[in-house]
């Protein structure tokens, strides 16, 4: 069985309610390093020569050739301001009507798809945000903060319907469990939290780390979540009895920036300040894949997978989006989307688009889509905004062909 098909998206199970992201912010005048990437390799599938078979095309039982998949071409499509920090995380709604950007600036933004208007701002947080997430079911959005607290917003409602207090230090990330009942937290302080949603209290206090904790994650039932940290490990613990179950570390025990499970939990895929995302088999505890090309040496920078578990999606370093082929690890895209460091990337959960936020130098979310979304999506007509900020722009045709290239590395 193909990576592939290891990885597709499970069918959505019923809801009730589905990151400046460096640690200590660094100074933004600092310099991003070069990247000395390096990859493992996997033995992959051997493509099997063609039958006799398909030879004789007027034979009713020969086989259809199956077309070869046409890699992304992404385009810039739109550019949203009003963010006058940098910004941290960007995330789209489970079902797709809503994109949130959170910055250093307080304000978190919610557009409207498909128009990307502004449809509301969110005040509440008095220090700077370093992520968003939306529930399973789309209704709420919470939010982290160096605030040291979490907030927790009805997306068609009015303020922030539960402030989570309990962390020491700032607040770096979260995550929703598949019913919206628990959120996962990750601080400063080294600790794993565990909220109750609806009570707005903290259910369970993990020691989870001896570093600051980068990202935190459920699987697809919610019985397990996992961890990392800048002190290189990954941990995978029991929902209900906060148990730790597995602990897994790379040969070089690298700082882990982000970790996420595969739809089906099967995988995890790992983000790490060497510049390589990794794939983990967390059962057998070993990594499988390897991918590497982005500079990602100083920031948390998470990846995400497109909505077909197709392609990996990162932000760089070096002011740039990558996209790799999972199964082959090879550099399918290359955009030059930034004038500063791509802190966040989105992808679309139905439709090839992709979203992605920068530092200071570039506070704007940019919406890219794959060239077959861009010419189905007509030329939006000009449009009121709902206030100064949060404004919409187009990128000019010409630019957006700059924006199209792609470079093809091929797999070591």
């Amino acid at each position: 069985m193909s990576l592939d098909s290891e990885l597709d998206h499970p069918r959505p199970a019923e809801s009730t309610t589905d990151q400046l992201r460096a640690y200590k912010r660094p100074r933004l005048d600092e310099q991003s390093q070069d990247a000395s990437p390096s990859s493992s390799s996997v033995p992959l599938p051997i493509p099997q020569p063609p039958s006799a078979a398909q030879d004789h095309p007027t034979d009713s039982t020969a086989p259809i050739p199956k077309a070869p998949r046409q890699d992304p071409n992404y385009r810039l499509r739109y550019t949203l301001t009003g963010h006058r920090k940098s910004l941290s995380s960007v995330a789209f709604s489970p079902d797709g009507r809503w994109l949130a950007s959170a910055s250093a600036d307080l304000p978190i933004y919610i557009h409207s798809l498909p128009s990307f208007n502004l449809y509301r701002t969110l005040h509440s947080h008095t220090s700077g945000i370093s992520q968003v997430a939306f529930s399973s079911d789309s209704s709420f959005l919470a939010s982290a903060s160096d605030d040291r607290t979490v907030r927790i917003w009805e997306v068609e409602g009015e303020g922030a319907v539960r402030v989570l207090n309990g962390h020491l230090s700032s607040v770096f990330c979260l995550a929703w469990n598949p019913r919206g009942d628990l959120i996962a937290t990750g601080g400063m302080d080294e600790t794993v939290r565990v909220w109750d949603v609806q009570k707005g209290k903290c259910m369970r206090v993990l020691p989870a780390h001896s570093d600051p904790v980068s990202a935190v994650s459920f699987n697809r039932d919610g019985t397990i979540i996992v961890s990392c940290s800048w002190d290189g490990y990954i941990r995978i613990w029991d929902t209900a009895t906060g148990q730790c179950l597995k602990t897994l570390v790379d040969d070089d025990n690298t700082p882990m920036s982000n970790v996420y499970f595969s739809p089906n939990s099967k995988f995890l895929i790992t983000s790490t300040l060497d510049s390589t995302i990794r794939l983990w088999d967390h059962q057998a505890a070993k990594g499988v894949k390897s991918y590497t090309g982005h500079v990602n040496r100083k920031y948390c920078i998470p990846s995400v997978l497109n909505a077909t578990s197709e392609y990996i999606v990162t932000g760089s370093e070096d002011h740039k989006v990558l996209i790799w082929d999972l199964q082959t690890r090879r550099i399918v895209q290359k955009i030059d989307s930034h004038k500063d460091v791509v802190t966040s990337v989105a992808c679309h959960p139905s439709k090839n688009i992709i979203a992605s936020v920068a530092l200071e130098k570039d506070p704007t979310v940019k919406i890219w889509f794959d060239v077959d979304e861009y010419e189905r999506d007509p030329a939006p007509a000009p449009r009121a905004q709902a206030s100064e900020e949060g404004r919409i722009s187009e990128l000019a045709e010409g630019e957006a062909e700059l924006a199209g290239a792609v470079a093809m590395d091929q797999d070591p």
